[in-house]
């Protein structure tokens, strides 16, 4: 029982020296984020680290553009659903969690993508940062694909792509899903759709101001793993 008598003694030190954090989320995007509920797969994670890790987050709100620039500016102490594709003089923690994007058409449009480049041939909506977080042959095509664009909310590309306003969006299917309960209503979502997986699974970090908060966040989340509440948040989730 040593090993369980260390776990405890090292939470409650980190308990003992916690301090407050500004968290930067991105805005809405179920089931990772529900803006303003205090909850999401990614939301419960990332508090529960770095409450673990000895720390006092608190949320904040913003299109995931601008949460690079209030890090930048101070404004926040770290900021979630990033890495070192995005760019930035800031600390990276460890992976915790991981998004599989994909691209998605509706079926009528008899859409032909094999790899990312054909996205070319191509109106794609993605969100924001994707440019940075999708890889250079991604970054590429958006760079040279003139009905490429980058929005900020997530309900914005389902109504996009049920309406036929765009040919291709880049999205988690887990979020797509959701939004078409909110945008049922608005859209006809029974449209066949079809999915094409041509990127590789995104693993997410923290970004840091200050080395010493990815630290604790990194042991807050290998404490997190190790108890089973990783598992348990994950199993919340699990319907979507």
């Amino acid at each position: 029982m040593k090993w369980l008598w260390v776990f405890f003694l090292l939470v409650f030190s980190l308990m003992a020296s916690a301090q407050s954090l500004r968290v930067g989320f991105g805005t809405h995007k179920p089931p990772y984020i529900f803006e303003n509920q205090a909850r999401g797969l990614e939301y419960d994670i990332v508090m529960a680290a770095l409450q673990r890790g000895g720390l006092e987050p608190e949320a904040h709100y913003a299109p995931m553009g601008r949460l690079n620039l209030m890090l930048s500016k101070g404004q926040l102490d770290v900021i979630a659903t990033t890495n070192e594709r995005s760019g930035g003089a800031i600390f990276y923690s460890d992976a915790y969690i991981r998004y599989q994007n994909v691209a998605v058409a509706l079926r009528s449009r008899n859409v032909n993508i094999q790899r990312v480049s054909d996205l070319l041939s191509y109106s794609v909506n993605a969100f924001q940062q994707a440019r940075f977080l999708l890889g250079s042959e991604y970054q590429n095509m958006a760079e040279n694909n003139p009905r490429y664009r980058e929005e900020a909310f997530q309900i914005a590309r389902n109504r996009m792509l049920y309406s036929g306003r765009v040919d291709v969006v880049v999205t988690d299917m887990r979020i797509l899903r959701y939004f078409n309960h909110e945008v049922r209503g608005q859209v006809d979502v029974t449209q066949a759709l079809s999915i094409y997986p041509i990127f590789a699974p995104t693993d997410y970090k923290l970004g840091c101001q200050q080395q010493a908060h990815c630290a604790r966040f990194n042991q807050g989340l290998a404490l997190l793993k190790q108890s089973g509440e990783y598992a348990e948040i994950e199993r919340r989730y699990a319907m979507y």
